[in-house]
């Protein structure tokens, strides 16, 4: 922006003809000019050399020559040749010959040659909108659209503001630079300002037209970017008329509760038409047939009107739908999967008392060998003791008969 402003400064006081070109003077802001321009580079080809690091990080790439691919050399190629034009310290001039329409002839006028090196000038306003893009490393596309979208989602009626009146100024000033050598009425802004503004809203009166390639080159493009202002414009006007949610909710329900009282209303009058036809047809002694086709026609018409109503009904509902529908599906959605957590805790639970049984079963099975082991080892025990006890029966039975015996012969 320095150097912009610096070559602004120094553009208007040639056309002032407060100097020359070949004054010191113009010498020392030219000067300064290239100096900002040196200095610009080199900050664009430190960008450059960050993005190369950047890249190089995150795809683990040891060496940088490997990121260096074509369209990257190609962009920094462009840009750097589009910030190095700058009017450098000279007093060159040209014949500049073009056809003015209000003299009916060609006008032919010695211009300096820093006017076709200052006005490129302008295209270094893209670095306001530069910013670093950090996606390569948080996977998030934080980049100068993502900017400009958030600006005009948030603030669209400022932002349009802003660029539009941008664009009048820098415009009105361009088309001065190329105009007011071969026009005086160019040599006001403010006649500069008046065609750029009746070309941005395409409207063109004719009172002022531009002379030169140069101005018609900025008129073309003012037109292009009036067109696409204007489409912006109406889009955002059209957003900040749209309801709301919550106001299309409130609506809806208006429309509902009037919709029902309207259908109540339509069958009243479908079942009062019936019944007045019936009553005139068949209830009493003569039928009068001009009243009972006026009541057929109020029947029909009551039919209508009930058909219009279930249909008019049917459209609110269909509107209504995709308010609901997000909101629907994502409890919807939250219903099932908390069901499905729910039966996962369950299966869980089952799994585990699965599993506590056959670790029983497979203890059980352990101890099952030992288990029969020592009930064989018991069963043979008795069966030895059973054998025992029936060997020293015999032996008790004679020691108590002998007993007995000579109890008696001693007796």
């Amino acid at each position: 922006m320095f150097g912009i402003v610096i070559m602004i400064i120094e553009t208007e006081l040639t056309m002032a003809k407060q100097y020359t070109k070949a004054d010191i003077y113009s010498k020392v802001l030219r000067s300064l000019i290239s100096i900002s321009t040196v200095i610009l580079v080199g900050l664009i080809l430190g960008y450059h050399m960050l993005e190369i690091q950047l890249f190089s990080i995150d795809n683990c790439i040891e060496d940088w020559r490997i990121a260096i691919t074509t369209r990257r050399l190609t962009q920094m190629l462009m840009e750097v040749i589009v910030c190095a034009i700058h009017p450098v310290p000279n007093d060159l001039t040209f014949n500049w010959e073009t056809y003015v329409p209000h003299d009916r002839k060609k006008v032919s006028v010695l211009v300096p040659i820093d006017l076709f090196l200052s006005l490129p000038m302008f295209l270094r306003l893209y670095l306001i909108f530069r910013l670093q893009k950090y996606r390569r490393l948080n996977r998030i596309s934080f980049n100068t659209r993502f900017v400009l979208k958030t600006l005009m989602t948030m603030f669209p009626g400022t932002v349009l503001l802003v660029f539009i009146l941008s664009l009048w100024i820098t415009a009105s000033w361009l088309l001065r630079a190329c105009e007011s050598y071969h026009d005086a009425l160019h040599g006001n802004i403010l006649n500069s300002m008046w065609l750029i503004s009746i070309t941005f809203l395409s409207i063109g009166y004719g009172d002022i037209v531009p002379n030169t390639y140069c101005g018609r080159g900025i008129s073309i493009a003012t037109g292009v970017m009036g067109s696409s202002c204007t489409a912006l414009v109406v889009a955002v006007f059209a957003r900040k008329l749209e309801l709301s949610r919550a106001e299309k909710h409130v609506h809806n329900f208006m429309m509902d509760t009037a919709l029902t009282k309207r259908l109540k209303n339509s069958a009243a009058n479908v079942l009062r038409e019936t019944w007045l036809i019936y009553k005139y047809t068949k209830l009493v002694k003569r039928v009068n047939p001009s009243k009972v086709r006026t009541h057929q026609r109020k029947f029909l018409h009551a039919i209508h009107s009930l058909r219009k109503v279930k249909r008019d009904q049917r459209k609110l509902m269909d509107n209504a739908n995709t308010l609901v529908d997000l909101a629907k599906t994502q409890s919807d959605i939250f219903g099932t999967v908390q069901a499905m957590h729910n039966e996962q805790d369950c299966l869980r639970e089952r799994m585990d008392k699965i599993e506590d049984y056959l670790m029983m079963l497979q203890q059980q099975m352990l101890n099952l060998p030992r288990l029969l082991r020592d009930t064989a080892g018991s069963s043979q025990q008795q069966q030895q003791q059973q054998q025992q006890q029936q060997q020293h029966l015999p032996t008790r039975r004679n020691v108590l008969a002998n007993a007995s015996f000579n109890q008696t012969i001693g007796h």
